[in-house]
């Protein structure tokens, strides 16, 4: 079965160009376009699918990509969010992080890559061209707090070295020899613990922390 997805982006002529794009993809579908967050909460409230992946313009009137993106967060969490905007400087990329997207691509993105990004983001969770990951590192970097004050078991410390790698939470479970949900439940219980929210977060904490090389 595909995965489902949703455009919101106020710019309908670039919406049903994507529209277009993703039918041609194996994987994936759209299911419906929306002119901004406001018309996407107004479709969920009647009743339409929730998808399994949002694909969210960030400069919109009525309600803007950073609004959306942090009420999808609180409200359905379940969603993955890609940003997918012109916007790719600083600012916009570290604002949507901490909204809740789960990734960032640039419009001007080969239709070929976007369809890895959509792969990467539904099968890791996330998924950010070595561009944007630069800037959140950088960025966050700077906000970390580097003393550790939460108690952090051996196998957890294990699980924080494969956050900077490439790898999938499958591949780091056969790494850890355990389950991907045991791996599943070790970044739920250290982002509970350091008040993090994506993998991007706990890598740099690794970082900061000598937990990774």
């Amino acid at each position: 079965m595909k995965k489902t997805i949703v455009i919101v982006d106020d710019h309908i002529l670039i919406a049903k160009a994507l529209e277009g794009i993703i039918g041609n993809f194996n994987e994936f579908e759209v299911i419906y376009v929306c002119e901004n967050g406001k018309d996407l909460i107004q479709k969920f409230e009647e009743g339409n699918t929730i998808p399994d992946i949002i694909l969210l313009d960030i400069s919109m009137p009525v309600m803007d990509g950073f609004e959306t993106a942090a009420w999808l967060s609180k409200n359905h969490p379940d969603i993955k969010v890609m940003a997918l905007s012109m916007q790719g400087d600083d600012t916009s990329v570290i604002k949507m992080i901490k909204s809740g997207a789960k990734g960032y691509l640039l419009k001007n993105t080969h239709p070929k890559d976007l369809e890895t990004a959509l792969t990467r983001l539904n099968s890791d969770g996330f998924f950010y061209p070595e561009w944007a990951s630069k800037i959140i590192f950088t960025n966050l970097n700077k906000d970390s707090d580097s003393e550790i004050t939460v108690k952090i078991s051996d196998r957890e410390k294990e699980f924080l070295k494969y956050t900077v790698t490439e790898l999938s939470y499958k591949e780091i479970a056969d790494r850890m020899c355990c389950s991907p949900r045991t791996v599943e439940s070790y970044r739920d219980q250290l982002c509970e613990k350091l008040d993090l929210k994506t993998r991007v977060g706990l890598a740099v904490f690794a970082i900061k922390n000598g937990f990774a090389s």
